[in-house]
């Protein structure tokens, strides 16, 4: 198996391994919790958008460009899905469907920065002292996007059968959706409290 490959391989298996990347995929499911499937472009745009994000930070901390305790950073990841699925309570449905630049895209530029540092120790050790880390880096980042993609999937078709053929109301869809994230994210908080 070639570098590109096995890095690749490495990134979407980060994030579809749903025992130790979960908070990952639960942050990808409070953005998407807004949208149905015919918002396909929108959370394309959003889960690249979060996949630049997080690329900043892990090539910066990668490089050992930027340094955040680890303890830190475990606690803000909870805090950014947190965040993202309460302010997905109060999101009026239509209000802002057509600004060119959505507050989830903003949520989601800017908490990948956060969630980016928290894959970095994990790179940086399967990178170890390799000197060209470009090419792995860029491999690990589309592997994350295939499995971001994979994860948003997985939530259009839930959400096409429980919205469009059962009729489970949008509303309710979302908020019960973004009130389970919000809860789980409090205890991950609760867990990680660093001070």
């Amino acid at each position: 198996m070639n570098e590109f490959a096995l890095y690749f391989g490495l990134g979407k298996d980060h994030i579809l391994d749903y025992v130790n990347g979960y908070d990952h995929i639960l942050f990808v499911l409070a953005l998407c919790a807004v949208y149905i499937i015919g918002d396909w472009r929108k959370i394309l745009i959003l889960v690249t958008a979060f996949t630049i994000g997080h690329s900043i930070t892990l090539a910066l901390a990668t490089l050992n460009l930027i340094n955040v305790p680890t303890d830190a950073i475990e606690f803000l990841i909870p805090l950014t899905i947190f965040i993202t699925a309460v302010a997905n309570l109060f999101k009026k449905e239509g209000v802002d469907s057509k600004a060119k630049i959505q507050i989830n895209y903003i949520f989601a530029l800017f908490f990948g920065l956060i969630h980016g540092l928290g894959f970095s120790n994990y790179l940086r050790a399967l990178l170890g002292k390799q000197e060209n880390i470009v090419s792995p880096l860029f491999a690990f980042n589309l592997g994350l996007e295939f499995g971001q993609i994979i994860v948003v999937a997985i939530f259009l078709a839930i959400s096409f059968i429980l919205i469009e053929l059962v009729k489970v109301p949008r509303r309710d869809f979302r908020f019960v959706l973004s009130s389970a994230i919000a809860g789980i994210a409090l205890v991950l908080m609760k867990d990680r409290i660093f001070w």
